[in-house]
């Protein structure tokens, strides 16, 4: 619920600190924000951006497919890396267990942060996407989950170390502003497909294939904010009924690019169940602090580092 996460949102105009008043999130400087009958608010700076994110029809098949369990060990080592990762922040900046906030940027349906909220008891968290048929989803994906409408490119409307926790699972990764809003210590948790994931589906025509240097990119964007703590490579075959083919090619990216009906078309083809690759990366990263940013803990007081 928004009420739970509320102290760890800024205000995406003038970055003070909100409240929630009814159905009403104001700042301090007067700015408000409605909060849509589905539970979630749009904090989207200026009002607006140039995405849309996915679509209602990706969003459900997302919601289905993961609903029947089929990436169910992907969400285990999600949950696995920040139960690891728990208790190795600054004590200075999260005083008590109660602290632990974890951020999902393009959470999707939630249900990764359902995940880490249900294996944290002690958590909450904040999920954040760019498409409106996600919060709708992700508002009541978990009790202890408030929805966000926000761009994941634009400055986060969250406070400065403020979370203990990142996650990016298969959704775009802001270093910057990830390495902004965790405490000293906190954890950036990365899910990426590796170039074998979904390997037999994706080789259909016109289906959309992994870059097989997202590895090396991911290391090049984090370098100098975070340094690299953990890895668990998930992989295993996937028997997939025709129904769950079609789910998992319309949630992800192929469905941007093929038709519904093209799509049934490639899927009629193959044999019932099919047999697919699914090869993912958990991995962790530890924030580090950088020569020129200002040190902050929970209690609001930020000093600049000097002599590094």
């Amino acid at each position: 619920m928004l009420a739970d996460v509320i102290d760890l949102l800024a205000c995406p105009h003038c970055e003070s600190a909100l409240d929630l008043d009814d159905n009403v999130v104001v700042c301090d400087r007067g700015h408000s924000f409605d909060v849509a009958r589905q539970g979630y608010v749009s904090l989207l700076a200026g009002g607006s951006t140039p995405f849309t994110g996915d679509t209602a029809d990706m969003i459900a098949a997302r919601a289905d497919f993961l609903g029947a369990g089929h990436y169910d060990p992907i969400r285990r080592a999600v949950a696995d890396a920040c139960l690891d990762t728990a208790d190795t922040v600054d004590t200075d900046a999260v005083v008590a267990a109660a602290d632990t906030a974890i951020l999902e940027i393009g959470a999707g349906t939630g249900k990764y942060l359902a995940s880490v909220l249900d294996a944290l008891p002690a958590a909450r968290g904040i999920g954040l996407d760019v498409s409106k048929p996600a919060v709708r989803r992700i508002a009541r994906s978990h009790p202890r989950t408030g929805a966000i409408l926000a761009d994941a490119w634009q400055r986060l409307p969250v406070k400065p170390a403020s979370l203990t926790h990142v996650l990016s699972v298969f959704a775009p990764r802001n270093a910057a502003e990830s390495h902004r809003v965790l405490v000293p210590g906190g954890t950036l948790v990365v899910a990426t497909p590796t170039s074998e994931h979904l390997r037999e589906l994706v080789a259909l025509p016109g289906m959309v294939s992994v870059d097989d240097r997202k590895t090396e990119r991911l290391s090049s964007a984090l370098s100098g904010r975070f340094e690299r703590t953990g890895r668990t490579d998930v992989r295993f075959t996937a028997a997939l009924p025709c129904e769950a083919l079609g789910l998992v090619a319309g949630m992800g990216p192929s469905a941007h690019h093929v038709t519904s009906n093209r799509r049934a078309e490639l899927l009629a083809s193959l044999p019932d169940p099919f047999e697919v690759t699914v090869s993912v990366t958990v991995t962790s990263w530890r924030r580090v602090e950088t020569a020129d940013e200002p040190s902050c803990n929970s209690r609001g007081r930020c000093e600049r580092r000097r002599g590094l």
